[in-house]
């Protein structure tokens, strides 16, 4: 594992502040969980029986603010003007590695569109690259072209791994060298 520089707590954008998180996001965090799709493995959904709850994600939260590794997370998006709470974006660990994480993004669905994911990432790349790090992954569901439209405007491609999910969809990996 090499020595990088942490991604920074917060990060501010033209419309965007990315910022640690609260016991307070705990409601919207959920609200995300609550708009998946149906294909997201069912560990990452609301159940039928409701949980997690909101005092499980405030919790969550608390335990582990950034979510990730040490030096690593992801950080609430809130629009700079309003402060209201619209998604999260930042790097992880996830499928990937310390070394070359993961970029991942998630906004309530009243804010598709208006590309604030792409001003999110775009953010989060820049800082990235000043972490230290060579290259980033993203894993998206073959079925989220959104993401994948995300992904191309900041120079994402895909690679030639595919993880196989015949229930799901295939989880395609995507790329991008920092210069």
């Amino acid at each position: 594992m090499g020595t990088y520089e942490d991604l920074p707590t917060e990060l501010v954008t033209e419309r965007l502040r990315l910022r640690r998180w609260a016991p307070s996001d705990a409601e919207e965090y959920r609200g995300l969980w609550l708009e998946r799709d149906p294909r997201v493995p069912p560990a990452r959904r609301i159940d039928d029986e409701g949980r997690p709850m909101v005092d499980d994600m405030r919790g969550r939260l608390l335990d582990n603010p950034l979510m990730a590794h040490q030096g690593l997370g992801l950080l609430p998006i809130e629009l700079r003007d309003t402060r209201e709470f619209i998604g999260y974006c930042g790097l992880t660990v996830g499928q990937a590695s310390f070394d070359e994480p993961e970029i991942a993004y998630e906004l309530a669905q009243r804010f598709h569109g208006h590309g604030y994911a792409t001003e999110a990432a775009r953010a989060v790349l820049e800082a990235a690259r000043r972490t230290g790090r060579r290259r980033l992954w993203a894993t998206v569901r073959e079925w989220n072209a959104p993401s994948f439209r995300v992904l191309e405007k900041l120079g994402f491609h895909r690679s030639d791994r595919i993880t196989e999910d015949a229930e799901r969809g295939n989880t395609v990996w995507m790329t991008r060298v920092l210069d």
